[in-house]
Parts: C-alpha cells; structure tokens; sequence
C-alpha cells in the first residue's frame, strides 16, 4: 500500500492551523492588541501558537489585568473571522467521518473556535473541547485527554492532528498517535508530518496518509 496508515479509532483535531487557516486573523488581532497594550507585536506573536489567550495574556500583562485584557483580544479576533478558510483536504476528510468519533481540541475559547469553523464551511462535531473545559492548557495534555475521554475512545487509540509544538507535546504526552500538520510542525517531535490533509482519507482502520503530502514519515 502506498502512503502511511495511521491506525486509530477515532481523531483529535486542534483547530486554527489544523482546520481552520486563520493565521492572518490571528497577525492582525494580536498585533492589534500588542500595540494597544504598549508592546512589541512580533514579540507576542511569537508566544501565541498552541498556547489560550489567557496563558498568552499572562506573559505580557500584570495578574490583575489578565482578565480585561484577554477579554480584549477575544474581542478584536471575533471582529475578524469573516476571512477564515479551510484547511486544504479538511472539507473532504471531514464528509467522510459519518461513523467515526471526532472532536476538536483548541486552546481557543468556545465562542471563537465555533465561529471560525462557521466561517470556513467546516461542520462544528459534537464534542468540541476548549479553554474553558480544561485547567491547564496545551503543552499539558489535558485538552486531549479530555477530548479522548469525551469520545469514548481511549487515548492510545486517537491520532492528534496539530500544528503547533505546543500542542503535539500535548498530544504525545496524551499518549496519542500524533499527525503534523504543516511546515511548522517539522520543529516538533511529530514522528509524521503532512504539509496538510489533502488526499487523506479514512480507511475504517485509520487515517490513510498519500506520498505526496508527507514531510516527514515515522
């Protein structure tokens, strides 16, 4: 068989870089909210990836401000979704998950992981797992354990689909199969990387990777 199978029962999916490509949203929002908030933009972009806003917020603001502020940014990125694609390959992979237990685990609040996945035509499955739903965020794996246990599906039998470092050490300390999603994703310890999920297909057994989207195999 050609490509890479990736056996599993069900998937764990991030959201912004994995579904969603909401990356200029993201440059504009939170450089918005850096110049705002008297700081240097490509400073706090660099801390954003994988991580809530909340957590994020906290590295630039005082404790007592961290509420308002990321109450701000939450706001500026609602303003800004109406640009959101799809991933290439999601719409397709996602038409055929009828059967299989999925879910989206993002570090992003409930609210905004709804809308940019309403903004890009991609359907919001039943178990969607986000900030709010967890104490500590990515590179914790909470959120996938979480995920995983919401679907019923233990998690040694999910793959996690991410973008972020961050979020693929959450993934693996999860004990999940982790899945690369990206250039990005080359920095991390993903032991399969995609450029993403065109032409992935799911096979019953697993998720059916093709040759020509790999980056990197195990």
């Amino acid at each position: 068989m050609s490509g890479l199978l990736l056996p599993a029962q069900g998937l764990l999916f991030d959201n912004d870089g994995v579904l969603v490509d909401s990356e200029p949203s993201v440059v504009r929002s939170w450089s918005r909210w850096a110049v705002d908030s008297g700081l240097d933009p490509a400073e706090v972009l660099a801390a954003v990836p994988g991580r809530r806003a909340a957590d994020t917020v906290a590295v630039f603001v005082k404790p007592e401000d961290v509420e308002r502020s990321t109450a701000l940014i939450t706001r500026y990125e609602l303003e800004d979704v109406a640009g959101t694609l799809a991933v290439p390959g999601v719409v397709d992979l996602i038409a055929q998950l009828d059967d299989v237990p999925w879910a989206v685990v993002t570090s992003g609040v409930r609210e905004l992981a709804t809308a940019r996945l309403w903004a890009a035509g991609v359907p919001v499955p039943e178990v969607v797992v986000t900030a709010e739903d967890v104490v500590s965020g990515k590179p914790h794996p909470e959120p996938y354990l979480t995920g995983a246990s919401r679907l019923g599906v233990p998690p040694g039998e999910v793959i996690v689909l991410e973008d972020s470092p961050s979020g693929i050490s959450a993934g693996l300390a999860a004990g999940a199969t982790v899945l690369g999603i990206g250039r990005t994703a080359l920095a991390s310890d993903a032991p399969a990387v995609v450029q993403d999920l065109t032409g992935a297909r799911w096979t019953g057994d697993g998720l059916l990777l093709p040759d020509a989207a790999l980056l990197r195999r195990p």
